[in-house]
């Protein structure tokens, strides 16, 4: 159980990576579905962390507002998605009272897959999207993210569905964008 909610928690920071440690943190400090108090990981729900990842969330949200760099925000929010689910999955052990180690490499490999997953599938439909539609795929990714973190806390065996939807859209995504390519070079 400890597992599925550690993956569930590094996938639905692979999507968006604010919202699900501001939600983790606030039901841990109230105990509710998962505490981190009494481990090395207690500050996942400490005050100055979970004001920490807000500052970083409001300023993540206007740069992306402001048009900033996209692929520089890319290379960060990768960094920012394996960080926190790396933090994360390993908190979710440790709160069940085991090794933490391996939820720091699995967390990495968690959000790292979910990032890509989604990141690829967003990219692709903004592309077949008009302005003003785009601005709504970043609210859907961030109630999937809500969604899925909830789903990781409360119940945590679904997370490793989640895993495997995100491993189908990652080839899937692939292998449609091969067939494009090699479509495109018959023509010629």
């Amino acid at each position: 159980m400890d597992i599925g909610t550690g993956a569930g928690l590094a996938g639905s920071v692979g999507i968006r990576p604010f919202l699900p440690p501001l939600l983790t943190g606030a039901l841990a400090r109230g105990d509710i579905g998962i505490d981190f108090s009494g481990t090395d990981w207690s500050f996942l729900e400490s005050p100055a962390f979970l004001f920490a990842i807000l500052v970083l969330a409001v300023v993540w949200y206007i740069a992306e507002r402001s048009g900033a760099n996209q692929g520089s925000m890319a290379r960060v929010g990768l960094l920012l998605s394996v960080t926190l689910g790396a933090l994360l999955f390993a908190g979710a052990l440790a709160a069940g009272g085991h090794s933490a180690i391996p939820g720091l490499v699995a967390g990495v490999a968690c959000a790292a897959l979910a990032y890509l997953a989604v990141f690829s599938l967003l990219s692709r439909a903004a592309r077949r999207l008009d302005d003003e539609a785009v601005g709504f795929l970043t609210l859907y990714a961030d109630a999937a993210a809500l969604v899925l973190a909830a789903v990781a806390i409360f119940l945590p065996p679904v997370s490793f569905l989640a895993l495997i939807a995100f491993a189908l859209v990652l080839v899937r995504g692939r292998a449609a964008a091969d067939r494009k390519y090699a479509g495109l070079r018959i023509l010629r």
